[in-house]
């Protein structure tokens, strides 16, 4: 009578090593990414948007009613942000960073809050007639926004959300027709000091 012979344990197949090193490189690409700074802040951009943030307070300046002056400076806030969305972009793809990853998503995801609640804001203080204290809420909640979204990017840019809440803070207790000029200060001024900064410093 013969034997059987025993069936044979599949052996798992190797695993190449270049699979290995591959994951191993994207382990510490995203490692290093995350731990890095957000340098996509558009410096030129911002010189931008300071000069139409000018213009606004220009404009604004000499609407006869509140609710036009709040339109210029909503108008404005559009303009803004279909200038700095797209220059960070630029930016970000000059320096072959990504935009949404890494120190870039906790930028935006720390910027946001803010930008959020100064929206909220401003359709109940303008609801309420409180016209006067929505250029001090604008600066402090946008620089509010700068500096937080700025712990995760280059050090100038904290510095710059600081000055920004400043003068929100002068605003708030200034005399309403301080607000336009004091807008004009930090929308403009700040953003095209600091924006020339960065352009220079940290690549455009």
């Amino acid at each position: 009578m013969a034997l059987s012979s025993p069936s044979r344990v599949p052996t798992p197949e190797p695993i190449p090593i270049d699979a290995r090193a591959a994951d191993h490189l994207r382990y510490i690409r995203e490692t290093m990414e995350s731990a890095g700074e957000f340098t996509a802040v558009p410096g030129w951009g911002g010189v931008a948007m300071g000069i139409t943030a000018l213009a606004a307070a220009y404009f604004a300046s000499i609407q006869t009613t509140a609710s036009r002056w709040l339109l210029v400076w909503l108008l404005e806030a559009g303009v803004a942000f279909a200038i700095a969305a797209p220059a960070a972009a630029t930016k970000a793809h000059r320096v072959n960073a990504r935009l949404f990853s890494g120190p870039g998503r906790k930028f935006l995801r720390s910027f946001a809050p803010a930008i959020v609640a100064g929206g909220l804001l401003t359709y109940a203080l303008a609801h309420a007639g409180l016209f006067s204290a929505l250029p001090g809420m604008w600066l402090l909640l946008y620089g509010t926004a700068i500096v937080t979204g700025g712990s995760f990017s280059v050090r100038v840019v904290p510095v710059m959300g600081l000055c920004l809440m400043l003068l929100g803070a002068v605003a708030l207790f200034a005399p309403a027709q301080w607000g336009n000029a004091l807008m004009a200060a930090g929308f403009g001024g700040v953003q095209i000091g600091f924006g020339v900064w960065i352009a220079k410093r940290y690549g455009g």
